[in-house]
């Protein structure tokens, strides 16, 4: 052998004489998380420019603290087979590994003889601890650790207030990014990997039980998603040939097609924000503005958890510490089954019940009539949709519910309480997502498919409908409900 090479474990005995023996490098594990993709992918593009053989690795990692939601369950499912294929028409094979990340990444490295462990950095700060603990199991065995950005434009930790402190505010943070220099260009896909050989043991993704047992709720969900990168490409080429131009108009109106769509892509690192930005910027969309705004606002919500760890357990303002939450089960489940009486509310939570996700203007407004009109803590809300949007993300999520509880960073005044009827009235003028996702009001004339308690007996029985019987009544009246949670806001005020 040439001096300084060494044969791995699983090489065998010594070589019959007369034959040539290729020694195989020390391989490089690529640990995958949410970067699910070949392209624009630091880690993976670094390891295949050393010309040493590769093993990607994806681990399930157990956390009953905060496991997935059977949404995100479903889309990793699909997107760790797209990631499969994708890897192997490179020339390699994803190792498929489930437990605790520290026993299994240094367990593969010992296993294969690997002198380097490769990832793209997770600002999580619970993630971030296990990656921590990683590097440090890691570098009692003298294995090699190197990390990269590829899930955030501007890395958490280098922006500052003058004063030197985290943004708490969105638009002074948006401008300091806007000030600095513009991101790297995302990084193209490798030509081909090197496999290691022969692959180490893998679990079948079949056998990790992501699928739910029953396909009546995963069906509709499926009808209305495709995971993987090549579907994360193809959706975000739709929206900048035909969706861009309209947006500003076309972004608040749910009966439309009218947005990206790419937030469970950017989830799960199906796509990144350098190829959105660098797209759209082609495609003539302005930072300061519009779509890539939107873009800038998933950046503050990562930002905000690096800082504020305790972002999805309690409120950053301490005063709603003391919030007087009301405990009305019987309302909760009106509100997550879509029977509340109000059309706006019911359908939104019927659409994410059916397809995983939920327009960004009726998780407002859904989030507002649970937290102020129902008076539900944000933290029970924050927790259904961790279960059941397939873009669920920890930042965004507990940032969305924050700002609409009005206890967070930034936030709406929490006197500010969304009026459903007016809301609807406004961004689906005709009911047409109501009559989408709220069949048994389809025949109300405009004039009342916002407000069905209004319509006379005459309208009602030629719609076909009798309220409390095949429509509920309204659970709470919107100017009751108003002034309950104006008055629990001032017991808050005065107490701080």
């Amino acid at each position: 052998m040439k001096a300084g090479l060494r044969r791995p474990k699983w090489w065998g005995g010594a070589a019959s004489a007369g034959v040539v023996v290729r020694v195989q490098s020390s391989p490089i594990i690529v640990w995958f998380r949410r970067d699910l993709r070949v392209a624009d992918n630091p880690a993976l593009s670094e390891a295949a420019s050393r010309g040493r053989p590769i093993i990607p690795l994806y681990v399930l990692e157990e956390d009953p603290a905060r496991p997935l939601g059977g949404a995100a369950r479903w889309w990793l499912h699909h997107s760790l087979r797209a990631l499969c294929r994708d890897l192997s028409h490179l020339g390699g094979t994803l190792v498929l590994r489930r437990g605790k990340a520290t026993e299994v990444v240094a367990g593969l490295a010992e296993e294969t003889g690997a002198q380097s462990v490769l990832w793209n950095r997770r600002y999580d700060p619970r993630e971030a601890a296990v990656d921590q603990a990683v590097r440090e199991r890691l570098a009692k065995r003298r294995v090699e650790v190197d990390s990269f950005n590829a899930s955030l434009l501007f890395e958490p930790g280098t922006l500052r207030t003058r004063q030197g402190q985290p943004f708490q505010m969105f638009t002074p943070f948006w401008r300091c990014c806007l000030g600095t220099p513009e991101p790297a260009q995302p990084l193209p896909r490798p030509s081909r990997l090197i496999a290691f050989q022969p692959p180490p043991a893998s679990d079948d993704v079949a056998d990790w039980s992501l699928l739910p047992h029953t396909t009546e709720w995963s069906n509709g969900v499926a009808a209305a998603w495709t995971p993987g990168e090549d579907a994360a490409v193809a959706r975000l080429a739709d929206f900048l040939a035909a969706g861009l131009g309209p947006y500003p108009l076309r972004r608040d109106h749910p009966e439309i097609d009218g947005t990206s769509r790419l937030s469970p892509h950017l989830a799960f690192g199906e796509i990144g924000p350098r190829q959105v930005w660098f797209s759209a910027r082609a495609s003539g969309a302005q930072p300061g503005e519009g779509f890539l705004r939107e873009l800038g606002w998933r950046e503050f919500c990562h930002h905000l958890l690096y800082h504020f760890p305790e972002l999805p357990d309690q409120p950053l303002r301490p005063e709603f510490r003391a919030f007087p939450w009301a405990t009305d089960d019987s309302h909760w489940h009106a509100f997550i089954a879509g029977y509340t009486g109000y059309p706006i509310v019911d359908a939104g939570m019927r659409a994410l019940w059916e397809t995983g996700w939920l327009h960004n203007r009726l998780r407002m407004i859904v989030a507002s009539f649970l937290v102020k009109h129902l008076l539900i803590p944000w933290q029970r809300g924050q927790d259904w949709f961790h279960d059941t949007l397939v873009d669920a993300d920890v930042a965004n999520n507990a940032s969305g519910w924050q700002w609409v509880a009005g206890c967070g960073v930034d936030a709406a005044p929490y006197f500010r309480i969304f009026n459903p009827v007016l809301q609807a009235e406004k961004f689906d003028p005709r009911g047409q997502y109501i009559r989408r996702w709220v069949p048994e009001l389809a025949q109300l004339p405009d004039l009342y498919i916002h407000r069905p308690w209004a319509a006379p007996a005459d309208v009602l029985a030629r719609a076909g409908i009798t309220l409390g019987r095949t429509y509920p009544q309204p659970i709470v009246e919107h100017g009751a409900a108003r002034r309950r949670a104006l008055q629990a806001y001032e017991q808050v005020r005065g107490a701080a």
